[in-house]
């Protein structure tokens, strides 16, 4: 049975008014701003999520660091993660997860998925018998990812015909039910996202005959939580077969290393396709809201050239953003602010011009993978949470940037001539 949890509009009012007595006693949880529209709290400790629970802080110096696996750190050399190797020889039984694989890579959103069947393997019923089971990832097309076994994969099946690289759901779906009937998971984890993961997890349980659980961010032991209504309401089921996740469900791996044994591929029936992938289509950069762009160019209050800051987003083809103090001088209109007052963002990369980091910017960026810090002052915050730091002038940067991306779209063009 389903069990519905419906907010009191009471509390919402409290949560928002932050001179209320009771304020403090619900500051935690969902937290609303006066359009309805879903805010977060800049000024309590950590990064608290939609439903009140911790959001995951991608950054190794975040408040979620603890979480992340202890590193050691060789002079003139990276950091290098150390982890306990984890090992399972005879697979009691699988959690199969569906990758998105954007790009060829795993997301953020697959490396979640990825936690919670970690999770689902280790603890379940049948290990308390010593008997493992096996996280069995599943990827379609393109892999360039090398870090599939600090992502917590014992298992993979990479169907990496031509056919699988395209927008192809039918055959995808032949592939998931023939690795059904050869490997008979315990348990199906896609993501819940535009990818592909949400259309195809929704195929495969009308194809197997599940009811599946969609927009799951919360295991308790034998049951789970769900979204609905648009975010407004949680429902609480049992565990099915077929679950499609939402973002920071879990956290990732971060403590093991995994096996990421290539598994023998099923035999694939013939498949009559209905559709025609005709390509992706070229989006305008500009267009992209910035809460859902994967690559972002950002500035701030050290960019002295705005024409050229534009001039070398439209050459890279990122979508713009800037800081809360680069929008108060006007330099940037106000649905450009990124940070806890402005757009959480999220993307893959995110390209910091000549932002310092004040803490409402970094909260904004928390979620981001791979953030590029371009400032002259070396101790400043971003350059401290950066991944990769460039102490120059941006102006020098950005101009150099626009020679080599040009440079090689000339190459190229020749290459195809």
């Amino acid at each position: 049975m389903s069990n519905i949890i419906r907010r009191d509009p009471r509390i919402e009012r409290i949560i928002r008014n932050r001179l209320h007595p009771m304020h403090a006693n619900f500051a935690t949880g969902l937290v609303r701003g006066p359009t309805g529209l879903i805010r977060k709290n800049p000024h309590q400790v950590g990064f608290i999520g939609p439903n009140g629970i911790k959001r995951i802080d991608r950054s190794a110096t975040g408040v979620s660091a603890a979480q992340f696996a202890s590193r050691s750190q060789t002079k003139g050399a990276e950091q290098q993660e150390v982890r306990k190797p984890f090992v399972v020889e005879e697979p009691a039984f699988y959690i199969t997860v569906v990758l998105d694989l954007v790009g060829g890579r795993l997301t953020s959103h697959d490396k979640d998925i990825l936690g919670q069947a970690h999770l689902l393997a280790t603890e379940s019923d049948e290990t308390a018998s010593n008997e493992k089971g096996a996280v069995l990832a599943i990827a379609f097309g393109e892999l360039k990812d090398d870090s599939l076994k600090f992502a917590g994969i014992d298992r993979l099946l990479h169907f990496a015909d031509e056919e699988f690289q395209l927008f192809n759901p039918e055959l995808k779906l032949t592939a998931l039910t023939a690795v059904e009937v050869s490997y008979q998971p315990k348990h199906w984890l896609l993501p819940d996202s535009i990818h592909g993961g949400g259309d195809l997890g929704r195929r495969l349980a009308a194809r197997l005959n599940e009811r599946p659980a969609t927009q799951v961010w919360k295991f308790e032991q034998d049951k789970i939580t769900c979204r609905a209504s648009g975010g407004t309401q949680d429902i609480e089921r049992s565990i099915p077969r077929i679950m499609l996740l939402a973002e920071e469900v879990a956290y990732p791996v971060m403590e093991t290393e995994h096996q990421a044994t290539p598994l023998e591929l099923p035999e694939i029936p013939a498949v009559l396709t209905q559709m025609e992938d005709l390509g992706q289509q070229a989006v305008d950069p500009s267009e992209i809201p910035l809460g859902e762009a994967e690559f972002i160019l950002s500035g701030g209050n050290g960019v002295t050239d705005w024409e050229l800051f534009h001039q070398a987003s439209t050459t890279l083809g990122a979508t713009e953003g800037a800081s809360r103090v680069a929008v108060d001088n006007g330099d940037m209109p106000r649905f450009r602010q990124v940070g806890a007052t402005g757009t959480w963002v999220s993307a893959r990369v995110y390209i910091a011009v000549g932002i310092s980091g004040a803490i409402q910017h970094l909260q904004g960026i928390g979620q981001c993978e791979k953030v590029i810090a371009i400032n002259l002052d070396k101790d400043c915050d971003m350059i401290k949470r950066a991944d990769l730091s460039i102490i120059a002038d941006s102006s020098a940067v950005l101009e150099e940037l626009i020679k080599l991306v040009d440079a090689s779209k000339q190459e190229a063009t020749a290459n195809a001539a």
